[in-house]
């Protein structure tokens, strides 16, 4: 296998890992905003005084928040550089 092989191999590997996380997010997303009115539903018709759907709806919301970050902002950033960086010093050895 050639060197260029190997990197478009790479590049490939890369990029279907970069979809993976993409399609989880979604995933993810999709089941909040399927299971979260299912909770308010419960909760209105067992006992409507305490509302505690709110605490799943808030917890799980900031479990979302924080996995989005990862996927499509800060997390995604830092890592590729890091990546660049250790490869660039393989490359040296």
């Amino acid at each position: 296998m050639t060197e260029q092989e190997r990197e478009r191999l790479n590049r490939y590997k890369r990029a279907q890992d970069r979809v993976d996380e993409i399609k989880g997010f979604y995933t993810h997303l999709i089941a909040y905003l399927l299971i979260t009115p299912f909770l308010i539903l419960i909760n209105y018709f067992t006992y409507w005084d305490f509302q505690w759907f709110w605490f799943p709806l808030f917890g799980w919301g900031l479990g979302l928040a924080t996995h989005g970050l990862k996927v499509f902002g800060l997390g995604s950033q830092w890592e590729e550089r890091k990546i660049r960086k250790l490869m660039e010093e393989d490359k040296d050895l």
